[in-house]
């Protein structure tokens, strides 16, 4: 019909499915990220693209499990008040966040051993939270993008 306009019925996705494609995505973006920075920086080697992606799943579930885990946290200090509480919460949040970082580098470490690396300031430790940083930067621009799309 010319002139006039179909509209398609709206759908409506399930939780399992939102979560699916938000991880989907997630992982894609990381697999993306990894491999850029194996491709042009010198202290990050990944031995071959089905490493880098079995390496961005694996960061993608202890990324998620590390902000579940400060979340829950957050929520431990949320109702206390007073200096002292929020120096808690603080510093355990920075210790979570941080930590986190070479727990997550040494799991990659002890699965991957010689096919993922980390080079560079610190046995690598720079070169991790570099790209770590990048992976959820990359990940909050597309989700805005795609909040922007709506």
């Amino acid at each position: 019909m010319t002139g006039t306009k179909e509209y398609l019925p709206e759908r409506v996705f399930s939780t399992h499915q939102q979560m699916f494609v938000r991880y989907f995505t997630a992982i894609l973006i990381d697999l993306t990220v990894l491999n850029f920075f194996d491709e042009y920086w010198e202290h990050v080697k990944i031995e071959s693209f089905t490493i880098s992606l079995f390496t961005a799943v694996l960061l993608q579930v202890l990324l998620k499990l590390t902000i579940a885990l400060e979340h829950r946290i957050e929520n431990y200090f949320k109702n206390r008040t007073g200096i002292k509480a929020k120096i808690q919460r603080l510093l355990s949040i920075w210790a979570i966040l941080f930590g986190s970082k070479l727990v997550i580098m040494e799991a990659v470490d002890f699965i991957f051993a010689d096919e993922v690396v980390f080079g560079g300031p610190f046995h690598g430790l720079a070169a991790f939270i570099i790209l770590v940083i990048v992976m959820l930067i990359a990940e909050y621009a597309i989700v805005k993008l795609c909040h922007s799309l709506a």
